[in-house]
């Protein structure tokens, strides 16, 4: 076959970054696949708005009708980033009911829908592809499909969400409130108005989803995934924290327990020394070990017009191949020939043994210290090392603990009796350890 024709679904950032990169690099392209890349037609509901990127003919190439890219069988790949959920589905499912390969970047889709696409792909024998889900521009469901395919996957951290590090980065960086770096962050176009999917954990966890999935062979909703997300940082948590050795930051976790898997999105304080901790402003990074390689680190731009259209366009490429040389079975969406038996269990967030960081507001009088600490002990909480300040201005003061490796239920059951104690002035702040873990 010597033209792969290609139909885009959603002609915004991303969709022009890929219909950028697919234009200007065509010629490598071209030598990369034995055959030239062609987009046919792109669908969006506005055909009129610059994008910036010229295309002709533009009355031949675009329309508002997705359908005409669906039903157009000269077209063998459908491009889905539209974004969203059940139209989204409905397009996806329509296109490998018709025999056409699928790459998408909708990693909410996935998350939430991802056992229904994956099967529908295997029953229709069509390829789907996903790299732009996760990480950006980074190449790590490539990675997993591919260069870490001999290995058990033992664990996964991952600053998958550049909003929410980019606000972390400036509260460490110039001790900033979170409110005053969320508007910074909208007003300078880094973050949505308002943020709420990327400050509370759930873009993190939709794409931990994924990895999972791949990672460990059977889809995983995002909602099994424990998430909290980092709206309770303060700067003197950071402050604090940097006292202790540690920076802030939201991590996606992911941990082979050998029955059942770790699994949560919340903010973490990690050694000040880790690699993780001086990853910065929009970037993402994945860590990842494997039973025989080791540990793996991935980074780059998680997002962004160019460096998503780069991991669609990849995704592009890689079918392509796949189509130029008449492969009569694709890679399953998931890269396990044989699916495991056993669904994945995800162990409830109680049972989790961590150490902990608590800040609790307290009045200044004799005995507090001690009744605190006799609560924690109640609870089999021992206190790894202390911070008290003194009181420079009428009211509470902190006082700051961090623990040895504790369970989280009798952690939350401690705090809550805590909180009650009439010394204590407001809720704790409670934040996990990620140390010897990593």
């Amino acid at each position: 076959m010597s033209q792969i024709n290609v139909g885009i679904i959603g002609f915004g950032t991303v969709g022009a970054g890929t219909f950028e990169v697919l234009t200007t690099n065509r010629e490598i392209i071209t030598d990369r696949v034995g055959a030239e890349v062609v987009v046919k037609k792109i669908a969006d509901i506005d055909i009129e708005s610059d994008r910036g990127v010229p295309v002709r003919p533009a009355t031949e190439i675009l329309t508002v009708d997705a359908m005409d890219l669906i039903d157009d069988p000269e077209i063998d790949l459908i491009v889905e980033l539209m974004g969203g959920l059940d139209k989204a589905k409905e397009f996806i499912l329509k296109a490998m009911e018709n025999g056409k390969h699928v790459v998408t970047a909708n990693k909410a889709l996935l998350a939430e829908y991802g056992a229904e696409i994956y099967r529908a792909a295997e029953q229709h024998g069509v390829g789907l592809a996903l790299e732009a889900s996760v990480g950006g521009g980074i190449p790590i469901i490539g990675a997993l499909k591919n260069g870490l395919s001999g290995n058990r996957i033992q664990t996964c951290v991952g600053i998958l969400n550049g909003t929410s590090n980019y606000i972390l980065t400036k509260m460490t960086q110039e001790g900033l409130p979170f409110n005053r770096v969320v508007d910074e962050a909208v007003s300078l176009g880094f973050a949505e108005d308002p943020p709420t999917l990327d400050v509370d954990g759930t873009d993190a966890a939709h794409k931990l989803a994924i990895i999972i999935s791949i990672a460990f062979g059977s889809p995983v909703s995002f909602k099994d995934i424990y998430r909290e997300g980092i709206v309770d940082v303060t700067p003197d948590d950071i402050r604090f924290a940097d006292e202790f050795g540690y920076r802030i930051k939201l991590l996606a976790i992911a941990k082979d327990l050998g029955d059942r898997l770790e699994a949560r999105v919340n903010a973490a304080m990690i050694p000040k020394d880790h690699i993780l901790a001086n990853v910065n402003e929009a970037f993402n990074a994945i860590y990842i070990e494997g039973d025989f390689v080791g540990p793996n680190l991935y980074y780059g731009l998680g997002a962004g017009r160019r460096p998503t259209g780069s991991a669609v366009v990849a995704d592009i490429i890689g079918l392509a191949r796949e189509i130029r040389s008449g492969a009569k079975e694709l890679m399953p969406p998931l890269a396990h020939v044989r699916p495991r038996a056993n669904k994945i269990v995800i162990q409830p967030i109680e049972d989790l043994i961590t150490p902990y960081y608590f800040r609790f507001s307290a009045l200044d009088t004799p005995g507090v210290l001690s009744r605190i600490a006799g609560i924690l002990s109640e609870y089999g909480i021992s206190i790894s090392s202390v911070i008290q300040k003194g009181r420079k201005t009428k009211g509470p003061v902190s006082i700051v603990m961090l623990t040895h490796e504790a369970r989280e239920s009798a952690a939350q059951k401690a705090i809550l009796s805590i909180d009650e104690l009439d010394v204590v002035a407001e809720k704790t702040v409670v934040i996990r350890v990620e140390g010897n873990q990593l």
